[in-house]
């Protein structure tokens, strides 16, 4: 969350840091601000605002010129959002600033030490806190300026700083918040996120935590917070700055709900193998041998990463018949859990930079475990710090809401199962059957989505909800679940979601004709189940909208869904669901692509 973007080089600065900002907006849109200055300047020069890039764009003056810079925008934690909160933040000098994302721990302490020495503070932010650290140093160099501040400091950040009396150089610095290095032709560029760079380079050098740089015009060098050099070599983006338009789309949910297809597609590309009815995964390295030592997984994510990892729990169980279970990090990471050797531990993140997950993973290094990745951006943290994993290929995704990047990581679940299923005691003729089902996704995608008027026509009828319940069995559950949370990320409508099989034990209490039900049936050895699931609601006057393979007699509405193999029918009755939300938000006129209080990548905890 924040997005961080710097430039030195002979460039007017301040067009390409608003332009940076524009494309980090997705990381945090509750303020913004850019700092600048340039070789013959004396100082620095500063404009901040509450509110989205354009409010800052506004207040730009047209002779406001430089050629470093660096700018932020910004999603609160300390602080509301206001002008005084926002980033950048100066000493009392004005020789100083910084932008951060992150949080200090220690922040209130140092405060009160700074302000008893006389130091006034005037924003609520833990950011300025580092600011003034790094001002009353009185080390000869900015580097060291820099990492004397940092040795006081507890707690997560990615920092970008400048100062007044070193206006040739940006020193940065990374522990658990994204800083990624852009490698240009007598310029560099620094960021939170590729997506701010990839208009003008894809040679990049991402930081690891503990490591600093710092960049000029024509040269940067790697470090680390003791002050040992380090060798970061520049990797090539995949993506283009393409990938990160709309397309054409009035915004990046409905871009990217309808990139799945060829998102699914991608994801299956060059992995599967005929011959011997599995796939090739070549960034697991785990041979078969070592396959058969595994005695169960653990799948931990946060969000919308968990709910694909519960989807992803059970198709191992099923197809590799191994004991797994999903739980989410955040909770994982402080219950003390018990360790296991012969458990395989799988991270799941589509930035591959999220907090919990990445603290998680890095406490199972600690103890031991064996840890595999599953994330969308290569090179990411997550997928560094992993022994190995699976690279999910979805592509950029700019809207806060997941759903492509959540589709191709339960496909990308789908072909590990089947990869530790043919390993040990699946058939050659299921894994050719789980082949074929993968094989028709992307085109039943596809059918799924030419439903979209007759989507978005339900999703007007339901939108005055105060409330709705999602309910699946087992399988069903963790697409319910999955779709609770996008109706409430993207429409605010408060949703929640129970297996079917819970109604009967206290839920059933709510339905009324006012509270809409979303049942999830799909054609599978349990229908019977869920059809005696929706009589119960019916039989107390409530709305049933279903998602099924069939029409549902009992059902208000049903949306139809291709079926496919039963393991991998979740992929797919997912996907009418995200267009509910999508339609929903957009009749009740929210603002669909950043959602309040929310923001994309979340390196906080």
């Amino acid at each position: 969350m924040c997005g961080i973007v710097g430039y030195i080089g002979k460039r007017d600065v301040a067009p390409l840091l608003l332009e940076g900002l524009q494309r980090l907006e997705y990381r945090g849109y509750d303020s913004a601000g850019v700092v600048i200055t340039s070789p013959k300047a004396t100082g620095l020069k500063m404009v901040k605002a509450k509110g989205r890039v354009r409010d800052l764009e506004a207040k730009v003056p047209a002779r406001f010129k430089g050629t470093t810079g660096i700018a932020h925008t910004r999603w609160a934690t300390h602080g509301a959002p206001s002008d005084e909160n926002a980033h950048p933040h100066l000493d009392a000098e004005n020789k100083v600033a910084v932008v951060h994302n992150g949080i200090i721990d220690n922040a209130s302490e140092l405060r009160a030490k700074l302000t008893a020495d006389g130091v006034e503070f005037l924003s609520e932010t833990d950011t300025e806190v580092i600011t003034h650290l790094i001002a009353r140093s009185q080390a000869e160099k900015l580097e060291d300026r820099v990492r004397e501040a940092l040795r006081h400091i507890e707690g997560t950040y990615g920092i970008a700083v400048m100062h007044a009396d070193f206006n040739d150089r940006i020193v940065v610095a990374r522990n658990g918040s994204p800083v990624v290095l852009g490698i240009g032709e007598k310029e560099m560029f620094v960021a939170s996120d590729v997506a701010a760079l990839v208009s003008h380079t894809r040679q990049v050098v991402t930081l690891d935590d503990g490591e600093m740089a710092t960049i000029k015009a024509d040269d940067y060098r790697t470090y680390t917070t003791e002050g040992s050099r380090t060798s970061a070599e520049p990797t090539t983006v995949e993506w283009e700055a393409e990938s990160y338009d709309m397309g054409g789309h009035d915004t990046y949910m409905h871009k990217e709900i309808c990139e799945q297809a060829d998102a699914v597609d991608r994801v299956l590309r060059g992995r599967i193998d005929d011959r011997f009815a599995t796939v090739h995964l070549g960034g697991l390295n785990l041979d078969a041998r070592d396959a058969r030592t595994v005695r169960r997984v653990k799948i931990l994510g946060c969000g919308t990463s968990y709910h694909a990892g519960m989807i992803g729990a059970q198709m191992i169980e099923e197809l590799a018949r191994i004991p797994a279970d999903a739980e989410p990090a955040s909770e994982f990471r402080y219950r003390n859990p018990v360790v296991d050797p012969d458990t395989l531990y799988i991270a799941v993140s589509q930035s591959g930079e999220t907090y919990d997950v990445l603290a998680a993973v890095q406490e199972l290094k600690r103890k031991g475990a064996r840890v595999f990745g599953v994330v969308n951006v290569v090179g990411s943290a997550i997928a560094r710090e992993s022994d190995a994993g699976v690279y999910v290929h979805a592509g950029p995704e700019v809207c806060v809401v997941s759903t492509k990047c959540f589709t191709n990581t339960t496909v990308a679940f789908a072909l590990l199962a089947l990869h530790l299923g043919r390993i040990r005691d699946l058939s050659v003729a299921d894994g050719k059957r789980i082949i074929e089902g993968l094989r028709k996704l992307p085109g039943q995608i596809a059918d799924i989505l030419k439903q979209e008027e007759e989507i978005k026509k339900l999703a007007k009828r339901y939108a005055d909800a105060k409330s709705m319940l999602f309910i699946g069995r087992v399988r069903g559950y963790p697409v319910a679940r999955e779709a609770s949370l996008k109706l409430k990320e993207v429409s605010y409508i408060h949703a929640e979601a129970y297996p079917a099989s819970e109604l009967k034990h206290g839920p059933l209490a709510l339905i009324e004709p006012a509270l809409p039900t979303v049942a999830i049936v799909p054609d599978d050895d349990l229908l019977e189940k869920n059809r005696a699931a929706m009589e119960e609601i019916k039989a107390r006057s409530g709305q049933i909208l279903a998602v099924a393979h069939q029409e549902q007699e009992k059902a208000d509405h049903t949306i139809l869904v291709p079926k496919n193999e039963d393991e991998l029918d979740p992929i797919l009755m997912g996907i009418p669901l995200q267009l509910l939300a999508y339609h929903t938000a957009l009749a009740l006129g929210r603002d669909i692509d950043k959602p309040r209080n929310l923001a994309k990548s979340v390196t906080v905890e």
